[in-house]
């Protein structure tokens, strides 16, 4: 943070003030050379109370009106830089003070120190097309502004400042038109940098958080979950990203040291849920057919492999997936006939063997003669690590997927290990990512294809539905567990999130 000079140009504010509309607010300032002194402010957020600051958006211009800087500043007496942008040439020859170039590059100088607050730099995948081909672009630049000045609050904002303009700006960034805009942004940007986006801002919001829960704050509706859905020819497709910190915690041993405490909260769930849908017209009535095709759930470290080693327990130390629950329903059931499923439950293979023996044998010291006998039964089970179900619940489906301990076969998301099974060096939880018979994959996630859970869902509709658009909703439930991978302790924990999506489909004769 720097001071900067104070500048006689009000802000435009009231004693408390919610987010401005940035992009109106640029476009409609006047020539630079009609300005009064050397820069223009308006206000992102305020306190309440009139004599605390604001957090101000400032545009500064040079003696020569040749170039503008932007800059993020916390408006004390003295003035407090708390983030600046590059400096930008201006076009003279511009009618307006501040050009759609400047405008341009100022968004990709937005997404680019966005970034730079999370674990990876490479912005590489970067490429984002000209401003005449992005509709919606207003809402789109201010999500990406103030995603940013959200983040400047977490890591630079002083204490004065910092807390009532971080709940105003979670408010707005909750709200269901920035929801919708920051969807538009996450398009826009690929899935490249989307993940790398996500992971900035939750890093942001983990810090954020244990911040709080240190200083013994009530932690109120905070970012905890990112979510969008995408409905598009014979494809539906939801994402979701969520900071571990922010899941709700189903049990836990409560006995951790900070190394493992560290480790665990710096990772967040990244999920990708995709189906397939047909629709098939018949004479009677149409057939609705929907599939798995791919469902991928990981586990996301949010800072470096050496921060992990030195102030955490390991990278090998963080939660698992253990239980993933689908429901697919549609909203409006009015022309919904029947619904079936395929595949109630996928019954192990189970094995029994009976050994008997029998020893006998003499005891010298003994004048008795002593007979040895021993009877042993061995019983062994043969099933596979997830389990899949379906299941009906009026006209809804649901679809469940289960991870069993191999030990015994019970569920790892609703059971609590055992002290000896957190200890023993063998268990099949012991170096999970590395073992040959791993229930994940080697980075500690997990994928759900088609070719093996590609049985259908059908949903029988009355022919009234053709040339209608018919709304579905995706709701979930995905649980995260914690046992002992390399690291020595015996704490464990689940975790679990549910989120809520919609998707459309279109009901057409061909």
């Amino acid at each position: 943070m720097k001071q900067v000079p104070k500048h006689n140009i009000p802000c435009i504010m009231a004693s408390f003030c919610i987010p401005a509309d940035i992009w109106s607010w640029i476009n409609n300032l006047p020539p630079i050379t009609q300005w009064k002194t050397n820069s223009v402010s308006v206000c992102i957020c305020s306190s309440r109370s009139t004599l605390q600051p604001s957090l101000n958006l400032s545009i500064t211009k040079d003696l020569h009106d040749s170039f503008v800087s932007f800059s993020v500043i916390a408006d004390f007496n003295f003035p407090i830089s708390l983030w600046s942008s590059k400096s930008f040439k201006l076009n003279t020859k511009a009618p307006e003070s501040i050009d759609v170039g400047i405008v341009y590059n100022l968004f990709i100088n937005f997404i680019n120190d966005f970034l730079g607050y999370g674990p990876s730099k490479n912005t590489s995948f970067l490429n984002i097309p000209t401003l005449e081909t992005i509709s919606n672009f207003k809402d789109i630049f201010d999500i990406t502004f103030f995603s940013l000045a959200f983040l400047v609050c977490i890591y630079e904002a002083p204490k004065d400042i910092r807390s009532g303009c971080l709940d105003t700006l979670k408010n707005h960034l909750t709200r269901s038109q920035s929801r919708e805009a920051s969807k538009q942004l996450m398009r826009l940007l690929g899935s490249n940098i989307e993940e790398q986006w996500m992971r900035s801002l939750n890093l942001a919001i983990t810090n954020w958080t244990i911040e709080l829960q240190e200083s013994h704050h009530a932690l109120t509706t905070t970012l905890p979950l990112f979510s969008y859905a995408i409905s598009t020819v014979g494809l539906w497709k939801a994402q979701l990203y969520c900071p571990v910190v922010a899941m709700e915690t189903e049990n836990s041993s409560n006995t951790a040291d900070k190394r493992v405490l560290f480790s665990l909260k710096y990772h967040q769930l990244e999920c990708v849920i995709q189906f397939g849908y047909k629709v098939i017209v018949r004479d009677e009535w149409v057939d609705v057919m929907v599939n798995v095709d791919n469902i991928r759930c990981d586990v996301t470290r949010l800072v470096s492999e050496t921060l992990m080693a030195e102030r955490g327990a390991g990278v090998a130390e963080k939660h698992f997936p253990s239980r993933i629950s689908l429901q697919l329903t549609p909203t409006l059931q009015t022309n919904v006939l029947s619904v079936t499923v395929s595949k109630s439950s996928d019954n192990p293979s189970r094995e029994i063997g009976t050994e008997k023996a029998l020893e006998a044998g003499f005891d010298p010291p003994n004048p008795y003669l002593g007979v040895k006998v021993s009877a042993s039964e061995t019983v062994t089970m043969s099933l596979k690590p997830w389990k899949f179900e379906q299941s009906v619940d009026g006209n809804g489906a649901n679809l469940n997927w289960f991870l069993h301990d191999s030990k015994d076969g019970r569920e790892v998301s609703s059971k609590k290990p055992s002290m000896l099974k957190l200890v023993q060096p063998k268990a099949w939880f012991k170096n999970r990512y590395c073992s040959a018979h791993r229930p994940f994959t080697r980075e500690g996630g997990v994928i759900f294809a088609g070719d093996e859970y590609g049985e259908s869902v059908l949903w029988k509709v009355d022919r009234s539905a053709i040339g209608t658009t018919m709304e579905w909703e995706i709701k979930g439930w995905i649980w995260l567990t914690y046992w002992p991978n390399k690291y020595r302790t015996i704490y464990n924990e689940t975790r679990r999130l549910e989120f809520r999506e919609t998707v459309h489909l279109p009901i057409n004769l061909s």
